[in-house]
């Protein structure tokens, strides 16, 4: 990830002075602006302090001490505190040198939940990344949806500005002058209502970003996946196997979520070794121990000390070890289960994202042909409406075919970028030049 105090100069920067925002930025600001991002951090770095503490704990404990006393009555007459005064101060170290191997693996536990926590920070990572993308398209959708839609008013307005014409002159009945008035009204609540659609999508990735400017969203370079579009509507299903056994080679080795659960099989199997050495003796040494007191009677003395202590127990209540010995059973038992549950979810997401991105593909290239047959059918009719030779209807008409090639072409063309998206979470691919490269068969 990148340094955060770049990201967030980079959010001040854009939400003061730019008049454009791309993609790239919008997950640049989306990453500065995450909460859940910035609480994974704060998370890693208190769990990097408890290594830390168990790391210490292998290290000589240091203590110091001191105390003072004095006494104003002695058997039962008072006397001078002064006189009764003692004071001292004593200072050790001590070090333990065995314990049954209980620190290391208290410290391994430590240095595992440190990385299954950064492998919750990655996989946020790819949550943000992917709900930044679909924010962005989302708007990029509307935002052709209201093109449409525009396009459809003019050709609404424009069919009305005839029929008022010819309605006058009595080439055309009332019906068809209140069914070009009508199409005209429908038309414009229609555009109100996609326009309505496309603040919300802007909220959505402000709310996303933090971004508070006035930005023209910048359009995605469809160009840089014609080649994979190409490739995944014609692909046959011998390599749809191949690339799905390739991009599931990437995630077992890639994905956080799939990490994280592989980790807690690890601390599992690890409190179930911390459980059954439980009753390891305790070996440890007093390095050095000093004392030094000073009484007003005696003044000033002092005595030091080492020595070795060795300490244990018997378990007579072999129940409860047993039982605590059973439940980290359990609990590894049960971290193995979600591993295996973990890693068949993943199986079916990615089934369903690559067949999603195959569909996707073909859908695009199909609503792009439908697209072009539209445009150039809706020319002609409007070219024979100029000529009185069609109706208003069919007008209208072929004016909604339009629309609706145009909608069924933006949603399959960002549909498929959202399906791209996922796989790319799924197999956590922060470079999209690699995932292309995947799709294409270039690597």
């Amino acid at each position: 990830m990148m340094n955060r105090l770049f990201l967030f100069c980079l959010f001040l920067c854009l939400g003061t002075y730019a008049q454009s925002l791309n993609l790239e930025q919008a997950r640049l600001l989306a990453l500065a602006n995450s909460r859940s991002l910035a609480r994974y951090e704060l998370s890693i770095r208190s769990s990097i302090l408890d290594e830390k503490n168990q790391l210490y704990a292998l290290f000589p404990t240091v203590s110091a001490g001191y105390r003072a006393s004095m006494n104003y009555l002695h058997n039962g007459e008072f006397v001078n505190p002064i006189d009764t005064l003692t004071a001292g101060v004593n200072f050790s170290i001590t070090q333990i040198i065995f314990q049954g191997g209980k620190s290391f693996i208290q410290r391994a536990i430590s240095s595992i939940s440190t990385e299954s926590i950064r492998k919750d920070a990655l996989a946020e990572y790819f949550n943000v990344i992917d709900a930044v993308d679909n924010a962005y398209y989302a708007v990029l959708e509307a935002q052709a949806a209201l093109e449409a839609e525009e396009s459809s008013l003019e050709a609404a307005n424009f069919s009305l500005i005839i029929a008022e014409i010819r309605h006058s002159n009595g080439i055309i009945n009332t019906g068809d002058y209140l069914k070009a008035l009508a199409d005209k009204e429908a038309r414009e609540n229609s555009r109100n209502q996609v326009r309505r659609n496309l603040t919300l999508s802007i909220a959505r990735l402000r709310s996303l970003t933090g971004f508070t400017g006035d930005a023209v969203f910048e359009q995605i370079d469809f160009s840089m996946y014609e080649q994979v579009l190409l490739r995944l509507s014609g692909i046959s299903d011998g390599q749809a196997d191949a690339l799905y056994r390739e991009l599931w080679n990437i995630l077992l080795a890639a994905n956080p979520s799939l990490a994280k659960a592989a980790l807690s099989n690890q601390i599992a199997e690890r409190n179930l070794t911390l459980a059954r050495r439980d009753f390891s003796p305790t070996v440890s040494a007093t390095v050095f121990s000093s004392t030094f007191n000073y009484s007003t009677a005696g003044g000033f003395s002092m005595g030091s000390s080492g020595g070795l202590t060795i300490s244990g127990s018997i378990p007579v209540d072999f129940w409860m070890r047993n039982n605590r010995i059973e439940k980290s059973q359990i609990a590894r038992d049960s971290a193995a289960l979600s591993y295996i549950g973990a890693e068949s979810s993943l199986e079916t997401e990615l089934q369903s994202a690559l067949l999603n991105a195959i569909t996707q593909a073909g859908a695009v290239l199909s609503a792009r042909r439908s697209l072009e047959y539209t445009e150039r059918h809706f020319e002609y009719v409007m070219e024979r409406y100029r000529l009185s030779q069609s109706s208003v209807s069919d007008l209208s008409e072929s004016t909604t075919l339009l629309i609706n090639s145009r909608n069924s072409h933006t949603r399959a063309s960002y549909g498929f970028l959202q399906s791209i998206s996922r796989i790319r979470s799924l197999c956590a691919i922060d470079n999209e030049e690699r995932l292309l490269e995947i799709f294409t068969g270039r690597m």
